[in-house]
């Protein structure tokens, strides 16, 4: 199929395209990579009558890590060149690995790590490292500039806190403790395929008892956002993160998880997935504390 018509412009300032979002006129949508709008477009499940094409302001394009130790990623900041970037792999490796799982590398060359944000499918990855790193958004819009935590950013599935004349700007994500460690892992039928179910992990290690200081566990495609399970952390603070910390935590994730059946799988492998997949991710993260 062919996508219906549409007018295109490609503005240069970050004004300029919430002016164009704005217009009560006619339907705007925001194209960066395209690797989700534009298969929409083609099976006409999106219809908009202007596309805004966010990549030529340069402000965007920024990626560095600022005075303050964070990691500041633009909206046009592809996949690949963040996951590719000393800073990020050295400083928040779990977004590296994250990056990683996404599709194929033809996606990760075009895709942008803001549009998948923005975008929202409770089965893609960058939604839960976002979580787990306790990620900040930036959304500029005509009421101005706003902040949102990662954990109120994502409402539903497709659905965020971007309003229809916002714009996501930037990502931003804070600096992890000093000895953690972090795993992601996931479950998919096929390499490049969304995950039936999968989890992100940040453990910090208390160097002086040797026990879990702080913990972050946040899974994907168990339900219409990123889940993020405080019981489970507490089951895995102040422990040594040995067999019996894994199974009690194991028993929490399968108690706690409602995802849901699909044509994918029924809820029932998914808990059973993404309690052994918890195992897994917590015994590596430990590992590289």
């Amino acid at each position: 199929m062919k996508p219906t018509s549409f007018d295109y412009t490609a503005p240069s300032t970050v004004g300029e395209a919430v002016a164009l979002l704005g217009d009560e006129e006619r339907e705007a949508k925001v194209v960066a990579g395209g690797q989700s709008l534009i298969p929409m477009l083609n099976m006409r499940l999106a219809r908009p009558e202007l596309l805004v094409d966010i990549t030529r302001i340069p402000e965007l394009g920024r990626l560095h890590v600022d005075g303050s130790g964070e990691l500041r990623i633009g909206a046009a900041v592809r996949q690949a060149r963040a996951a590719a970037d000393g800073a990020v792999r050295e400083g928040w490796p779990l977004l590296a690995a994250a990056i990683g799982r996404i599709g194929h590398p033809q996606i990760r060359h075009r895709g942008t790590v803001c549009g998948s944000l923005a975008h929202h499918d409770p089965a893609a990855e960058l939604p839960t490292a976002a979580v787990c790193l306790d990620a900040r958004f930036v959304i500029t819009g005509p009421r101005g500039t706003r902040t949102v935590g990662a954990e109120d950013f994502f409402v539903a599935t497709f659905s965020t806190a971007v309003e229809a004349d916002e714009l996501l700007t930037e990502a931003v994500f804070p600096p992890l403790p000093a000895h953690h460690g972090w795993a992601f892992e996931e479950l998919t039928r096929r390499h490049g395929d969304f995950a039936t179910v999968g989890v992100a992990v940040v453990l910090e290690r208390d160097t002086a008892t040797d026990t879990a200081r702080s913990a972050r566990v946040v899974f994907c495609g168990a339900g219409p956002v990123p889940v993020r399970l405080p019981a489970v952390e507490d089951a895995l603070v102040g422990t040594d993160v040995g067999e019996h910390a894994l199974a009690a935590a194991a028993r929490v994730a399968l108690a706690r998880l409602t995802p849901a059946d699909d044509v994918h799988a029924t809820a029932e492998y998914r808990r059973e997935g993404a309690a052994h997949l918890l195992v897994r991710a917590c015994t590596t993260a430990w590992e590289r504390c």
